[in-house]
Parts: structure tokens; C-alpha cells; sequence
């Protein structure tokens, strides 16, 4: 990513922007998707608005 984020969200996969979303229900679900098909990558979710990064933990059963 070339600017700083200033809105929206920034999906950070393994310490990298890999995409951002204008909703974070879009990245919640992108989210749950990868970690479903990969497990073991670190996924976080950056709120460029608050500056608050946060790590969604999905439940096994």
C-alpha cells in the first residue's frame, strides 16, 4: 500500500496489507473464509479510522 489508510479497513494477513474494505462486516467475512481454509495464517483486521488492529479468533469444534 502506497498511502496510509485512512478510512475503511485493511486486511493484514501475516503482518502484510494484502486488501481493505470500506465495511468490516466485508473483511469479518473474508476473514472467516481464509482462516477456514488456513488455519495456522495470522489474520488481523485494521480499523484505519480508531488506528485499532484486531485479531478474530474462530472457534473450533
Amino acid at each position: 500500500m502506497d498511502c496510509p489508510l485512512r478510512t475503511g479497513y485493511a486486511f493484514i494477513v501475516d503482518g502484510h496489507v494484502k486488501t481493505t474494505f470500506a465495511a468490516k462486516a466485508s473483511a469479518l467475512e473474508a476473514d472467516i473464509q481464509l482462516k477456514n481454509r488456513f488455519p495456522r495464517l495470522q489474520v488481523k483486521i485494521y480499523d484505519a479510522e480508531n488506528k485499532l488492529s484486531e485479531v478474530i479468533e474462530i472457534a473450533r469444534a
